[in-house]
């Protein structure tokens, strides 16, 4: 009885805040953001916007639309002069949608005024709501969403305030749980952050910092050992977003920027067991020059030093 009533409860506060949250951003009024467009219609646009290619097969599927519903919306956002239908250039039997002249502008203006709503609703919040809000919502998406095959997608961006702490933490987490280091290794990374933030030299330093889903999910330094000479440091992709490319990257990204820079030579230092990383490193070109055994970390281990003729 108890967890029927628990349940009940549960549903009543999902449903409530539905009702909540569509009056909030006023999707239940008949046109969306006071725009000519109702919220069926906008979200449709916005699909065939952000698509490279669009069919009606690819948002029936995706949207979860009826397809007599979708023709029908289709057909008079033809008549409005908003969508147009073409022959596909791989499939004749196939019709792409596409917006018209007409149609982008009015893409562009609900963009704009999305942006604007959410913005002021944002706005009228302190700092940490804004960010417990945007939380909230994160893990409600991901917890109702089914997996999916498709690849995540992965940015890479230059560091800031926040970011080095988040570095810190994820590898001495991650390191202990997947190889038993100790916490002499956090010690050691927060010693090589606090340096790199003491001594940045940002012509010719940097940090990028991999994100997927507008959270953190790896990281690799750039650090100059002398005017002919950098340093990769500190490389590291979470268990949720391997698999991906953001490793190799990362590891691109960094060369890249020290052939830029003007360096002559790159060098890291690694262990034999992270045969990972060791391998993205081979692919980017880098040598193995020397071994060492050492203890450290509270284990055993064997270093290796790496070197990539730029």
């Amino acid at each position: 009885m108890e967890s029927n009533n628990a349940a009940d409860k549960q549903i009543d506060a999902v449903r409530g805040f539905s009702r909540f949250y569509t009056r909030k951003l006023g999707i239940i009024e008949p046109k969306l953001l006071h725009s000519p467009f109702t919220l069926q219609e906008a979200r449709i646009i916005y699909e065939i916007a952000h698509r490279s290619t669009c069919t009606a097969t690819d948002l029936t599927r995706d949207l979860g639309l009826d397809p007599g519903f979708l023709s029908r919306t289709l057909q008079a956002l033809q008549r409005r002069q908003i969508v147009t239908r073409k022959p596909s250039k791989d499939d004749g039997r196939v019709n792409e949608l596409s917006l018209t002249a007409k149609g982008r502008t009015a893409s562009a203006e609900l963009e704009r005024r999305s942006r604007e709503e959410v913005g002021s609703l944002l706005a009228s919040l302190e700092d940490s709501q804004r960010a417990a809000v945007v939380q909230a919502m994160t893990t409600i998406e991901r917890a109702l969403e089914r997996p999916t095959e498709k690849p995540a997608a992965f940015l890479l961006r230059s560091h800031r305030p926040g970011d080095i702490g988040w570095v810190i933490s994820s590898q001495a987490k991650a390191y202990a749980e997947e190889y038993g280091w100790d916490i002499s290794y956090e010690a050691l990374v927060a010693e090589i952050c606090a340096q790199f933030i003491k001594t940045y030299d940002a012509s010719r330093e940097h940090c990028w910092i991999a994100e997927a889903g507008g959270e953190p999910v790896g990281s690799i330094f750039l650090v100059k050992g002398s005017d002919d000479v950098a340093k990769l440091r500190l490389l590291l992709v979470e268990k949720k977003a391997r698999g991906l490319g953001v490793g190799r990257a990362l590891v691109e990204q960094c060369v890249r920027a020290a052939r830029e820079k003007g360096y002559k030579k790159m060098t890291l230092w690694t262990q034999s067991i992270l045969v990972a990383a060791r391998g993205i490193y081979q692919a980017a070109g880098f040598c193995r020059v020397k071994e060492e055994p050492h203890h450290s970390f509270g284990v055993d281990l064997v270093g290796e030093t790496w070197e990539l003729d730029l």
